[in-house]
């Protein structure tokens, strides 16, 4: 594109605002049933195609996989992106081919050097169990990390899980969410928690009552973070979705070996549909659990990956499935 054909920001703005309407109206979808699917507030997606509100890399990535766009509400948001880079320098601007999924600091950038994730199951709640390497390939201390906590039991349908959860809220009493650092306790912050009832986000700091410990600029460390949820809200499902640059991702699941477990898998990403994982989950005896792994080499990020299981020796029950990253 010559400069004197670039687009101005409001014309990128108003270009973006559109999109997002197309597409919304393409899946037959209101402003505020798109908004409650992406967890935002009922009135956001109106402001944003009323241009109130200015497009954000976080809602353009959620717009673009709840509407299955093919990247193209993706694309207009890397044009807003471009433009405001224009406003602001002579130089022409282009977008990095790599972004951090949230400002974690002015500089930063967070690789995940090894992603493993444990899943145990004792028969009436989940336990899972994240460890993450991360490395700071940025040239700035890094005092946050973003982690989301996700559930829907009946994601085929919006309002059956919505009136679920408002009768069975996810809490922070029950998740109780711990994080740990090189052995250090990490104090957390909420981040997001509008939709109380099955969504949250949450900062993992850097920091604890001892003092702070941030992670400078070519360190890499480890941490580790732990919740649970009843059975009553996590489904038969467990999806991992690759966020930042990760190097190689592993996710193990434990079940009872007396429920007889079997399971399997899909990997999607935004302009691909759901097809078989590329190698079967591996399998193993294990102190009365039986214990399935899958693993990979450098996945391709926004992809996801999705193990589904059931158990043969307990009856089929009406559970539909729940996700949680």
């Amino acid at each position: 594109m010559d400069a004197q054909d670039a687009v101005t920001v409001e014309e990128a703005a108003e270009n973006f605002a559109a999109e997002v309407a197309y597409w919304r109206e393409v899946r037959g979808m209101s402003k505020k049933a798109l908004a409650e699917q992406m967890s935002f507030h009922p009135s956001y997606v109106s402001h944003v195609e009323s241009g109130r509100h200015k497009p954000t890399e976080d809602f353009a990535r959620r717009a673009d996989e709840t509407l299955n766009a093919g990247k193209a509400i993706w694309r207009r948001w890397g044009e807003f992106e471009a433009a405001r880079a224009r406003q602001t320098t002579a130089a022409a601007a282009v977008p990095s081919p790599r972004r951090t999924e949230q400002p974690y600091a002015t500089g930063s950038a967070i690789v995940v050097e090894h992603d493993a994730a444990r899943l145990d199951y004792d028969g009436r709640a989940y336990l899972l169990t994240m460890r993450r390497l991360l490395r700071n390939t940025g040239d700035a201390p890094i005092t946050r990390y973003l982690i989301r906590i996700s559930v829907d039991r009946y994601p085929g349908d919006p309002e059956r899980s919505n009136t679920h959860y408002r009768a069975h809220p996810l809490t922070w009493d029950e998740l109780a969410l711990t994080a740990t650092c090189r052995g250090e306790a990490m104090h957390w912050q909420a981040k997001h928690d509008r939709d109380a009832f099955k969504f949250k986000e949450v900062w993992l700091l850097f920091d604890n009552d001892q003092g702070r410990f941030p992670l400078y600029p070519g360190d890499s460390v480890w941490i580790e973070y732990a919740y649970t949820v009843s059975d009553t809200k996590w489904g038969h499902w467990f999806q991992r979705a690759v966020r930042l640059p990760t190097e190689h991702l592993e996710v193990e699941l434990a079940f009872p070996t007396a429920l007889d477990a079997v399971v399997w898998g899909t990997e999607t990403s935004m302009t691909a549909e759901a097809s078989p994982l590329p190698s079967a989950p591996s399998k193993r005896e294990e102190n009365g659990m039986r214990v399935f792994t899958w693993s990979t080499t450098r996945p391709a990020l926004h992809a996801r990956y999705r193990l589904e299981w059931r158990f043969r020796a307990q009856p089929e029950q009406d559970v539909n499935q729940g996700e949680f990253k």
